[in-house]
């Protein structure tokens, strides 16, 4: 039994994908602040809704997917219900696995994980770490739940906070980019609807030929950028604009804030 407590919308979005792939709703347990909402999971997924601890005691699995500022509340909760022999993954940002397991008591086996919405399309990219008791089945276990909605890494727990900021924000630096070319296509006079389809179809291909040709970006991009040509100019102005530093900020920023999420 797997539970999921605060399917909120990443915990929706993993909820939804271990459904995709195969897992009866009758092995998910789902857990949500609000009746209506858990309630509304139920109809939707056909899963069983239960409290904090009820779905704590019932399952081997036990993710942990609320906010990171209610998640000392959560455990604080839970912990009774938490044996030594459960695995618990943490899919909150910022929160760390000696966070958890000094909440939880001697010997709970606890996997970092940062995804991201993509989860909604089985393409999500996965991070995982180990806490000081997860063990190579743990860490397995978590990858069996996870590769069947897309791609699962393992990193060093040091190097999480870095992943929340890259992949973890990342879709949202996407669809602010996307955002941005049409705008400029509406501009130039394109309509809405087509500038939209062009955008969304050229970053799709771009996306397919930097992970399938094993080639670096820079090689690519110099593959459109002719001398004298329409690129060079439009990424004339990019620098101009400073948009590579201003990214280099950004996602530092990310960075720096998932860091100081634990503390609340």
């Amino acid at each position: 039994m797997i539970a999921i407590l605060g399917t909120g919308k990443m915990g929706e979005a993993l909820l939804s994908g271990l459904v995709r792939a195969g897992l009866r709703p009758d092995e998910i347990v789902a857990t949500a602040r609000r009746p209506e909402r858990a309630e509304a999971l139920r109809e939707r997924y056909g899963v069983r809704v239960a409290s904090n601890a009820e779905a704590a005691k019932l399952a081997d699995t036990v993710i942990l997917a609320v906010k990171p500022q209610d998640m000392s509340a959560l455990l604080t909760e839970i912990s009774p219900h938490v044996a030594a022999d459960r695995l618990v993954i943490s899919v909150a940002a910022g929160i760390t696995t000696a966070f958890v397991e000094a909440r939880l008591g001697d010997g709970v086996a606890v996997v970092r994980v940062m995804s991201n919405t993509p989860v909604l399309v089985d393409e999500a990219m996965s991070v995982i770490s180990a806490g000081a008791h997860a063990s190579e089945e743990h860490l397995k276990r978590t990858e069996e739940l996870l590769s069947p909605v897309g791609k699962v890494l393992r990193i060093p727990e040091s190097q999480q906070d870095a992943a929340t900021a890259l992949s973890g924000s990342g879709p949202a630096y996407f669809f602010y980019l996307v955002e941005a070319m049409v705008d400029a296509g509406i501009l130039l006079g394109m309509p809405r609807a087509a500038a939209l389809d062009m955008v969304t179809q050229s970053i799709v291909g771009a996306a397919i030929m930097l992970r399938d040709s094993g080639e670096h970006p820079v090689i690519l991009r110099e593959a459109v950028t002719s001398p004298g040509g329409t690129t060079i100019s439009a990424i004339a102005e990019l620098e101009r604009h400073k948009v590579r530093a201003a990214f280099l900020d950004a996602i530092e920023a990310a960075c720096e804030r998932s860091r100081r999420l634990a503390g609340g």
